[in-house]
């Protein structure tokens, strides 16, 4: 199943023959008890205490666990304790080294001296008599469903029995369960940022809405000779920003656009906006990047309707972009509007522009010029297909 030179490593099989020590079941269930309450109150603490006592319910020399991140197909050591403390977080791959063999084995595994064969150990300065591996399941028992593996570290040969390894890997399943906890609640608080943002977002948003509609009117009322006109004029524009705030939405339903070019996102979300100028070649953006590119733009505008160029009567807004070496560079460039000046402090709507750049890798430059504000957002194409 494994080359040679890790096959002659593995020593699995002697676990069962070496003599064990009388299992204390008390002493386990009070210690499973007290990560119970912890897991309940504090599930940050779990893994690094069931760290702790997998190294002294084994009378290991260090202990860790190994978390895998399939998407660069490697482990990250976490909570590690013991002579191998000073290595917490390095990364290992999963195709080369014991942590693989354990997820590949799904089941302990106790290794002898593996920096003979993993020159990264070797490399490191770490020499390892034993090391016994358990696998950590999230679900049914499986590489699959496998996130990493618990693992302890002897100081001399001959050291793990049969019994250290059953009294792991029940911690092993407690460490799983532990890990899904903190993983459900990261997400709960992931939920509750994205809900107290998106409530700021909104109010945010109907703030603007009224006071572009307010600046539409004015401007509109200005430019009609009569009621019919203004009337006419003025319902063309509000269905424009209506199909423009559809967008910005980013609904998921049938009407959701997928696959845009930032030409269309770019003329749907600024046609309710006169005197604005478009120029720039054909670039396809994903959905999340249609709905990022939406966003901002419909942001700035509106602070263009506010304060800037878009509120004077001859005030005008180029738009240009171009693709060079797979980067996207745009300009957003107003003059003819009243004298700008930075602001003291950031308002909500740049900050929520800047974090949607930031979100696709981007950065963005501002100029508050003496004939008006210029702004220039600089963005991988890579990071607009998804």
């Amino acid at each position: 199943m494994f080359p040679r030179a890790i096959a002659d490593i593995i020593i699995t099989d002697e676990l069962a023959q070496r003599s064990s020590g009388n299992p204390d079941y008390l002493r386990e269930k009070l210690a499973f008890r007290d990560l119970a309450h912890d897991m309940a109150n504090s599930p940050d603490e779990v893994l690094p205490r069931l760290v702790r006592l997998a190294m002294e319910a084994s009378q290991a020399v260090s202990a860790g666990i190994s978390l895998l991140d399939r998407d660069d197909r490697t482990f990250r050591w976490f909570a590690v304790h013991g002579s191998l403390a000073a290595f917490e977080g390095t990364r290992t791959p999963l195709d080369f080294s014991p942590c693989g063999v354990t997820l590949a084995t799904d089941g302990p595994v106790l290794m002898k001296h593996p920096e003979t064969v993993y020159g990264w150990i070797s490399d490191a300065g770490i020499v390892v008599p034993e090391v016994l591996l358990l696998p950590l399941q999230l679900g049914a028992a499986g590489a699959a469903s496998a996130v990493g593996t618990l693992w302890v570290v002897a100081g001399d040969g001959g050291h793990f029995s049969q019994e250290h390894a059953r009294a792991l890997t029940e911690l092993a399943a407690f460490a799983a369960v532990a890990l899904r906890m903190v993983q459900s609640e990261e997400r709960l608080q992931t939920a509750l940022r994205d809900q107290e943002q998106l409530t700021q977002e909104m109010a945010h948003r109907v703030k603007n809405l009224l006071a572009v509609i307010g600046g539409m009117l004015r401007l509109t009322a200005r430019s009609s000779s009569s009621k019919d006109e203004l009337v006419s004029k003025l319902s063309g524009r509000l269905d424009a920003l209506s199909t423009a705030q559809e967008l910005v939405r980013g609904s998921s339903g049938p009407g959701k656009m997928s696959g845009a070019s930032l030409q269309q996102v770019l003329a749907t979300v600024l046609r309710p906006y006169e005197r604005v100028l478009l120029t720039g070649p054909d670039v396809r953006l994903g959905d999340h990047a249609t709905n990022s590119m939406a966003l901002i733009f419909h942001e700035l505008a509106t602070n263009a309707t506010k304060y800037g160029a878009l509120s004077a009567e001859r005030g005008i807004v180029e738009l240009s972009w171009s693709v060079e070496s797979e980067q996207l560079s745009i300009v957003w460039k107003e003059t003819g509007g009243p004298a700008v000046a930075e602001p003291a402090i950031a308002g909500f709507g740049t900050s929520l522009v800047r974090s949607t750049v930031s979100r696709h890798g981007g950065q963005m430059t501002w100029q508050w010029l003496p004939e008006g504000l210029t702004i220039t957002i600089d963005v991988a194409t890579t990071s607009l297909v998804r």
